[in-house]
């Protein structure tokens, strides 16, 4: 047996990441990073055997650790009808920029880039919390490439002033910033409390301790101007609408991007949107309550859908 200070001086974060890499590895993807051009990196779980024959499917992290550890219970329901393609965002697991831009639209453009020298030319993807602010920008910007799009927990529809006027359980980008970066277990405890209906009990110290200091250490700076980048004079009027099959996914008791925004998005898409409310689940919809959210992105997924024409005076 080995003792508690032995025990304590490994890394269960950097053990588990590593089982999640023979997973995905053992699934049949395989790491790729490739250069996007302008300092830009940008790392990619990808078929290591393409099918032509099968639609393309986009795995989109929320924040957090990495792509990995998002979707580690979800590639297995979907590789063998999907090529699928699981990628990090930038300053992310291993991608990253020298570019100064933050926003979104940015994220989205890289994606879009990644996906072409993958040779994908139609794609369907999900997207989670932050992720799903990238897709629906992808979505935007790049309507021909776009097949299907699941938004889960993304409050895309969030306004500038929704935190002045007390949407949010915190009161400041600051403050959102400690929380969804943390820096040290209270903060970690935090971030669960509000990610989860019922977050695990009783992790040590060192546990969280371990997680930040592998996970939570780089780009902390860079992480929060994306966070800024968000709110930054954002209006629902200015938001362009998607016509591409919808299906918004929400824990309905989420404390990070409240169940509203949800309702929201749905009214701001129209008939085009379906809403699901997943019951007894927060904003960590997708870990929490794993199975009911696999059999919605199945049932959403292999369903035939009618893409409606682009709005030809539609927001770019």
């Amino acid at each position: 047996m080995f003792s508690p200070t032995i025990i304590r001086s490994l890394s269960f974060t950097a053990s588990r990441d590593w089982w999640y890499r023979l997973t995905f590895s053992h699934a049949g993807l395989r790491s790729v990073s490739s250069d996007l051009g302008d300092g830009t990196t940008m790392h990619c779980w990808v078929p290591k055997l393409y099918k032509q024959s099968k639609p393309n499917l986009l795995l989109v992290h929320g924040f957090g650790a990495n792509a990995m550890w998002q979707y580690s219970d979800t590639i297995d329901h979907f590789i063998p009808k999907y090529n699928v393609y699981v990628p990090d965002l930038i300053f992310f697991g291993r991608s990253y920029t020298t570019q100064k831009e933050r926003s979104e639209s940015f994220q989205a453009r890289c994606l879009m880039k990644l996906m072409h020298i993958h040779g994908v030319q139609k794609v369907s993807f999900v997207g989670i919390s932050y992720g799903g602010f990238v897709g629906y920008s992808m979505a935007c910007q790049f309507p021909e490439v776009v097949e299907k799009a699941v938004l889960c927990c993304t409050g895309v529809c969030i306004e500038e002033k929704d935190l002045k006027e007390g949407l949010f359980k915190v009161q400041d980008l600051d403050e959102a910033g400690k929380i969804l970066m943390p820096q040290n277990a209270d903060k970690l405890r935090e971030l669960m409390r509000l990610s989860f209906v019922k977050p695990p009990k009783g992790v040590p110290d060192w546990r969280l301790t371990d997680f930040i200091n592998v996970m939570c250490k780089n780009y902390v700076n860079e992480k929060r101007e994306l966070i800024e980048e968000i709110l930054k004079d954002r209006q629902l009027s200015k938001l362009p609408k998607i016509r591409h099959p919808t299906m918004i996914v929400w824990g309905e008791q989420d404390q990070i991007f409240p169940i509203e925004l949800g309702y929201r998005l749905q009214r701001h898409l129209g008939s085009n949107a379906q809403l699901v409310v997943i019951k007894e689940a927060g904003h960590a919809v997708n870990l929490e309550k794993s199975r009911e959210f696999l059999k919605h992105l199945k049932t959403f997924l292999n369903e035939s859908h009618m893409i409606l024409p682009q709005d030809p005076t539609l927001e770019q």
